[in-house]
């Protein structure tokens, strides 16, 4: 009769923009002390972003088929979150910011505990830019970070103890002799503990670097069967290489301090694959594929 027998949990999201600047500098350093440990950002006067935030609540569907009125959670955010933060530069806007760096992590963290006696939150994701955005869901001052890098590459599915016959009756035409190409989109996300002044759950320069040292460089322009040996006895299909990626880039996180938590990788708009990576030291690993041939 179209009435749900018993409560049903849903999340929803609502999604704002605010425009705010913000500045890497403590006081308790000096210059030099500055610019060693921030680099560009910690030039005066700061820098701003395009921030897009997405506030994710869970609950039941209640009898009017919502989990929240929205129009009140849109006026919540607004009144707690975005009057303050819109046009502001944030080191000033709060104390929470004074004491803890404005980091999108942090700004993150600090966005939940504003909300959270208003909204039944389940996470806060907040975008620096399309290419770096964070995850806090209330857990102390853990959180996550995650930045999308790109590569392109080519490859050929086939397994060398079978036919050609046999190859395309499993991978179509993925199994063509000469191969084809993507332009892989990878997305890396850590988690972490953030530093209490700081603002951070890791370097960032150095994240960076260690997925463009160890993945980028070495795949971008290579025919992955022959350029990797890693690839010369495993078919490069969309999930082995984000498995590849997992446990390449494992140790290096690690050695930051940091904890590589997922990796996905989009080898087209139709096809990806994520490797869940909290037991890679156990070589028990969890797959979540959306993933079709070509």
């Amino acid at each position: 009769m179209g009435i749900m027998a018993k409560p049903m949990q849903c999340i929803i999201n609502r999604r704002s923009e605010f425009a705010a600047g913000h500045r890497y500098w403590l006081k308790e350093l000096s210059e030099l002390e500055n610019f060693k440990r921030f680099g560009p950002t910690a030039n005066f006067p700061g820098h701003g972003h395009n921030y897009v935030l997405f506030v994710s609540l869970i609950g039941d569907i209640d009898q009017y088929g919502m989990v929240d009125n929205l129009s009140y959670v849109k006026r919540v955010i607004e009144k707690e979150i975005i009057n303050d933060l819109n046009f502001s530069f944030l080191n000033q806007v709060w104390p929470e910011f004074q004491q803890t760096l404005p980091t999108t992590e942090n700004i993150a963290r600090v966005i939940w505990h504003r909300l959270e006696s208003h909204l039944r939150l389940h996470n806060i994701q907040l975008f620096e830019s399309p290419n770096l955005w964070a995850d806090y869901r209330g857990q102390a001052m853990q959180a996550s970070l995650s930045i999308q890098t790109h590569f392109s590459a080519a490859h050929r599915l086939a397994l060398p103890h079978l036919e050609q016959s046999e190859n395309e009756a499993i991978y179509g035409k993925c199994a063509r002799v000469n191969g084809h190409g993507h332009n892989y989109h990878l997305e890396v996300t850590v988690t972490g503990e953030i530093n209490p002044r700081t603002g951070m759950l890791i370097d960032l320069v150095e994240f960076e670097k260690v997925v463009k040292d160890y993945i980028v460089e070495p795949m971008d322009h290579t025919f992955l069967n022959y350029d990797l040996d890693y690839f010369a006895t495993t078919v490069p299909t969309a999930e082995n290489i984000a498995l590849y990626i997992a446990e390449t880039l494992n140790a290096p996180i690690a050695a930051l301090g940091a904890k590589l938590e997922k990796v996905k990788l989009i080898e087209s708009p139709n096809n990806s694959a994520e490797i869940l990576c909290q037991s890679l030291g156990s070589q028990v690993l969890q797959t979540q594929q959306k993933v079709t041939f070509c």
